[in-house]
């Protein structure tokens, strides 16, 4: 037997224990929230099992892949063959790198010449896991490989259920609950990118776990397209997690010498409920992945020309939306879908990146100046990824498009998936785009993508989803070397491309085409678990919605986008002059308060399900705006107490209600009136504030109130 060797991987409250012994296979005893002075030595002897009736003379450890060689009881994170043999992997320590918070652990199966190379690294300020697997081949004969997990991570016993994140188009990010049985949770996902319905992230938690105390672990898996996360039960009782890319047949296949790396698993663990997690998340995005150029500027006020007009372009119009734009408070405004080739509805002109003649005779050059005249950025929608039939582009490269040997091509909105594992292709996309953010100085992309791709075969009928997601980013990091000041948003039909690979090249998710208010409550409340406001486009919509008929006030509505990264998507001209001076009283308020917002501690406070409470509060804990949603009508005759978190119980805090312009309290004398709070406020402690709770007025549903509370001596 090889001599025990164990790692002791800490940093930032968190503790990866480890057993690399040489000619043995790597083990994970443990991986969670810091045990201070426990090392993995004693783990390992804590964890000793001995023969079970039924079971392996020798009881099976789980090891980083739990490659099906080892016999493990559970589904394994490694399936790869030669021809359906040599696919009985069990992999053995050959070399180990590390310092106090990484490790690289090179591993081997001489007899199957497959080599595996596993790198954990945690985040020194944070506390965040990274880790990720390469996976190569050896010997002469190519290797297929089905699947392979980023890592198989250990989940505490006490965390058996589960948050996981579905929805759909316009209802992204809902968060559904699941209790982990002996057996398994799959999620899988095969659109082409991370989805709408399927978003690669799940919390593990306690049944009393909430956001402020209990046992949770997170888990995100970096990549923008295909993927499946799995939590299983084995028959031993052990229970894992797993994450990696949801590949194709056939689609990775290794010659000899080649490798294959997975994308990367985020992982994050807490003893103080989901709000620590969701922290973590944040700050190791803007700290470690977030390109840094943008870090230290304010998110600039969006102005979108989608709902407004729609593909009816006219430069006239457009002129008069930019001055509006501007008046109240508009810092970008981003010309939408339209502006291009035969672009008169989505069936056509797709994929000609060039400005409609027709529709703009003297090109973009009147709008692009006039928005920089009024000290806007001028921004331009680009759907690069895909083509209509009806196009230039198609007529003259139908051979461009992914498509499945013998299979009909799928359409959706009346377009085709490009093809980008192509040089050619490539190569085209970025002469036309980058021709245009040259010539009429675009500062921002909205980049969008609005299909799956169900068939993803390149030119030899080989599947090529892997290497189109890729191909993606090869295009978005060569537009960003090209020209470093450009910003990029991350559209998919709203949030069906948000994760934290593509937030590695751009700097804003659209977070749903829902400009609905009401739902926009659970879409934003779904995607703060992982994702910080500063990158979470937010817009005030107009006042009808278009997706579900429903109307709200310009009060519920614009103070329903002061927390994120808030826009405007509406007909500024079909609004009242009192609207209109809501809205900029509201955008007004979002500046003042923005770098709290964007740079505050974000905070989910525990509600009743017709509630959405949450608010930022700063570093040093002197200051904290919050908000609380009322999305439908009281089951009792008065609303429950705020309960505020985040303060400090040994501060006083003036407490002034910000939010909405008017009092919105449905009777007199309230709250409102008795603490002063439309007024100069009142001062009370942190201790009460969060003890006791400070009672909310009594309002119509859709009203959402916003406190701004100060450190006061």
């Amino acid at each position: 037997m090889p001599s025990p060797q164990f790692l002791n991987l800490r940093g930032g409250g968190t503790f990866v224990a480890l057993e690399v012994s040489e000619g043995a296979r790597p083990i994970c005893h443990y991986a969670g929230v810091d045990l201070p002075e426990a090392e993995a030595a004693e783990l390992a002897l804590l964890s000793t099992r001995q023969h079970a009736p039924g079971g392996p003379d020798a009881p099976i450890s789980a090891s980083l892949l739990n490659a099906i060689g080892t016999g493990i009881s559970g589904p394994a994170g490694l399936i790869a063959h030669r021809g359906g043999q040599h696919w009985a992997i069990d992999l053995r320590v050959t070399a180990v790198e590390h310092d106090a918070r990484s490790a690289t652990i090179h591993c081997e199966d001489a007899v199957h010449g497959i080599g595996a190379t596993h790198r954990l690294v945690i985040d020194r300020g944070t506390g965040v896991l990274t880790c990720s697997t390469s996976i190569q081949n050896l010997s002469d004969d190519v290797v297929e490989l089905d699947w392979c997990a980023a890592l198989c991570i250990p989940l505490d016993p006490r965390c058996d259920q589960l948050m996981s994140f579905s929805g759909r188009w316009a209802g992204e990010f809902q968060i559904e609950q699941t209790a982990l049985i002996r057996g398994s949770f799959l999620r899988e996902n095969t659109s082409g990118r991370s989805s709408h319905d399927a978003f690669p992230g799940l919390i593990a938690k306690s049944a009393a776990t909430n956001e402020t105390q209990g046992p949770a672990a997170a888990f995100h898996f970096a990549w923008s397209g295909n993927h499946r996360s799995r939590v299983d039960t084995h028959s031993d009782g052990a229970r894992m997690v797993q994450m990696g890319e949801m590949l194709f047949p056939g689609e990775t296949c290794l010659g000899s010498g080649e490798r294959y790396q997975t994308p990367d698993m985020l992982a994050a663990w807490s003893q103080h409920g989901f709000g620590a997690l969701s922290r973590s998340f944040h700050k190791h995005l803007k700290s470690s992945m977030l390109n840094q150029r943008t870090a230290d500027r304010p998110r600039p006020i969006h102005y979108n020309t989608w709902e407004a007009v729609y593909f009816d372009h006219d430069e006239a119009a457009l002129l008069d939306l930019a001055d509006k734009a501007a008046e109240v408070g508009a810092e970008r405004f981003v010309l939408d879908d339209g502006w291009f080739g035969a672009r008169r509805s989505d069936k056509a002109g797709l994929g000609d990146w060039w400005v409609s003649p027709e529709v703009y005779p003297n090109g973009l050059h009147p709008i692009a100046s006039k928005v920089k005249a009024l000290g806007m950025e001028f921004g331009l929608w680009f759907e690069p990824e895909m083509v209509n039939p009806d196009s230039d582009l198609y007529r003259n490269h139908p051979d461009w498009i992914l498509q499945a040997e013998g299979v009909k091509p799928i359409s959706s909105r009346g377009q085709l998936p490009l093809n980008l594992t192509r040089k050619d292709v490539r190569e085209h996309l970025f002469e036309k785009i980058t021709a245009l953010v040259s010539e009429y100085q675009i500062d921002y992309i909205k980049w969008d993508m609005n299909r799956d791709i169900q068939l993803p075969g390149g030119d030899d009928g080989r599947a090529v989803s892997s290497a189109q997601t890729r191909a993606v980013y090869a295009l978005i990091d060569q537009l960003r070397a090209a020209h470093p000041k450009l910003e990029i948003e991350s559209c998919a039909s709203g949030g069906g491309r948000a994760d934290f690979a593509v937030l590695k090249r751009t700097d804003r998710i659209w977070t749903s085409d829902n400009n609905d208010a009401r739902a926009r409550h659970s879409i934003m409340r779904g995607a703060s678990h992982f994702f910080p406001l500063s990158v979470l486009g937010n817009h005030v919509g107009p006042e009808k919605c278009h997706i579900t008929g429903r109307r709200f006030s310009m009060a519920f509505r614009a103070g329903t986008a002061i927390f994120g990264h808030m826009g405007m998507e509406l007909d500024l001209r079909s609004e009242s002059a009192e609207e209109l001076a809501i809205l900029k009283e509201a955008i007004a308020l979002h500046k003042r308060h923005r770098a709290l917002i964007h740079g505050g501690n974000f905070i989910r406070l525990d509600t009743a399900p017709h509630i959405n409470a949450f608010g930022c509060v700063a570093q040093d804990q002197n200051e904290a705006l919050f908000a609380y949603a009322k999305l439908d009508e009281e089951p009792a005759t008065h609303p429950m107490r705020i309960c505020f978190s985040g303060l400090s119980k040994d501060k006083n805090y003036r407490i002034k209600l910000v939010w909405p312009p008017e009092n919105p309290s449905i009777s007199a004398p309230s709250i409102i009136d008795a603490a002063a709070l439309h007024a100069e406020g009142h001062i009370f402690s942190g201790a009460a504030l969060m003890g006791h709770g400070i009672q909310p007025p009594l309002t119509f549903p859709d009203t959402c109130l916003i406190y701004h509370l100060e450190f006061a001596e």
